[in-house]
């Protein structure tokens, strides 16, 4: 079979990184969560004191950042300078920090060609914001999950409970909101559906019936695909 890009984007809390992990092992296609690599980005800043939204500091920092992205044990993991970042990257500060440096234009070219290589070593699945519009504009197979805002915050609040993290179902809600008008309103690379994407709302749906949905989809245009 040819190489096919599957491009998924949405708001944060969708499900966009949980469904995609589960229906590309079930194509065996590689998945790729692009959030993953700005949060690891955010990472550093937080970690550096670096302001997110100083773009001129969060710039010149970009040279001391070396990102790479490793699939173990069938997980992709986020190693920041050769440090394995995965678990941190999920922190709840974190969540702000990638949102306030993926609207910086120099990071966004940063990290612009790492995720289109991924791409070309073969079938992939990748998620993020701005996938289908700018990263993997001629994909194959774009889609676009929603969902309502406060069922997104539910799903990411009992996220972090699991986590140990509980910073009140209200703040993430109200963190989620102003995520999502940053990520609307940036000037480069602004989140919102590709036009020849299949939009998906999640709201209400089982993990089970979101992701039979994906894959009903996948599998619909893989069998227009071959027939080309």
């Amino acid at each position: 079979m040819k190489k096919v890009a599957v491009a998924i984007d949405g708001p944060s809390g969708a499900g966009k990184s949980t469904i995609s992990k589960m229906v590309a092992k079930e194509f065996g296609f590689t998945y790729v969560d692009t959030g993953a690599i700005y949060r690891t980005v955010g990472v550093y800043a937080f970690r550096n004191g670096i302001n997110p939204c100083d773009a001129d500091s969060v710039s010149d920092a970009l040279k001391n950042i070396n990102i790479e992205i490793r699939h173990e044990n069938g997980i992709q993991c986020l190693y920041l300078n050769g440090e394995d970042v995965t678990g941190a990257i999920r922190e709840h500060i974190i969540s702000k920090y990638a949102s306030d440096v993926s609207a910086i234009p120099a990071v966004r070219a940063f990290l612009l060609d790492m995720q289109r290589e991924f791409a070309m070593r073969g079938s992939v699945i990748m998620d993020g914001r701005d996938i289908g519009t700018v990263v993997l504009p001629d994909a194959q197979i774009k889609i676009f999950l929603t969902a309502t805002d406060e069922d997104r915050a539910r799903r990411r609040y009992e996220e972090l409970m699991l986590k140990g993290q509980d910073v009140g179902f209200e703040k993430v809600l109200a963190d989620m909101r102003e995520r999502d008008r940053q990520d609307s309103s940036r000037a480069v690379a602004p989140l919102v559906p590709a036009p020849d994407a299949i939009k998906v709302d999640t709201t209400g749906n089982t993990l089970e019936e979101s992701v039979k949905i994906i894959k009903d989809i996948i599998s619909e245009r893989l069998s227009a695909y071959a027939d080309l």
